[in-house]
């Protein structure tokens, strides 16, 4: 439930939660849905519920133990603000965070609205980065209710990028990433529409991360843009 990950902007996953519900576009391929029934055939005692939310409390103090610093995605295989996630549930998952000063831990949410409700009732330690998820222009509302949350770093993570987003206003953000979707049925995603974001990140003066282009077999289209990488990180932190 808490490993070294291949994701290209993190280190490490921890997953004191596991299971989701779909709610948007974005998540009509969810990767982790499809980890979760192989998980599930596998027989791991953690998806003995499937894919259904599933709290583990015995997995909360589980970065205590990691004395070297990494980059941590919190919940890689939910979303720490679904509604079945009690706000006390949450509130010690940031204490743990809040401990574990020595590394530095990315959440990532599509619920948004609940996560503005909460972040009054949590503390904010900088070393907790807050992300929502922003896969079209129809859902940028979320990054509205990311400015309201008193989180040090907020970010963006525009993946599945499925159409166009113009006029994003940065405001208040200092990181975002961008990614194609991929897997069986991954939808293409255009150039163009990356280098429109990656053209008003570098206006606003906001770190520009490329994940991947993605596809059906995304290592063949790797994540090189105009024969080079961007793994840029918000300026005012410096990379554990």
């Amino acid at each position: 439930m808490a490993s070294s990950s291949s994701i290209e902007w993190t280190e490490a996953t921890w997953n004191p939660v596991t299971g989701c519900t779909k709610i948007s576009e974005g998540c009509r391929h969810c990767y982790a849905a499809t980890m979760a029934k192989r998980l599930v055939a596998m027989e791991n005692p953690r998806y003995k519920n499937g894919f259904n939310v599933t709290l583990h409390y015995d997995l909360i103090e589980t970065p205590l133990r990691w004395k070297k610093p990494r980059r941590i995605f919190v919940n890689s295989m939910s979303d720490l603000f679904h509604k079945d996630v009690p706000l006390e549930f949450i509130q010690k998952v940031f204490v743990t965070m809040e401990k574990a000063s020595w590394h530095t831990f990315q959440i990532l949410t599509k619920r948004s609205d609940r996560l503005a409700e909460l972040a009054p009732y949590l503390p904010w330690p900088q070393n907790v980065w807050q992300g929502v998820s922003v896969e079209d222009d129809r859902v940028i509302h979320r990054i509205d209710h990311l400015r309201t949350v008193p989180a040090k770093t907020r970010f963006l993570s525009i993946e599945p990028l499925i159409g166009p987003i113009e006029n994003l206003d940065l405001e208040g953000i200092h990181w975002v990433i961008v990614g194609g979707e991929s897997g069986a049925g991954a939808r293409p995603m255009k150039e163009e529409w990356v280098r429109s974001i990656m053209q008003q990140c570098k206006d606003q003066d906001v770190a520009f991360f490329f994940k991947q282009w993605g596809g059906v077999q995304k290592h063949r289209h790797g994540r090189m843009l105009d024969g080079r990488t961007y793994d840029e990180y918000p300026n005012h932190l410096i990379p554990v």
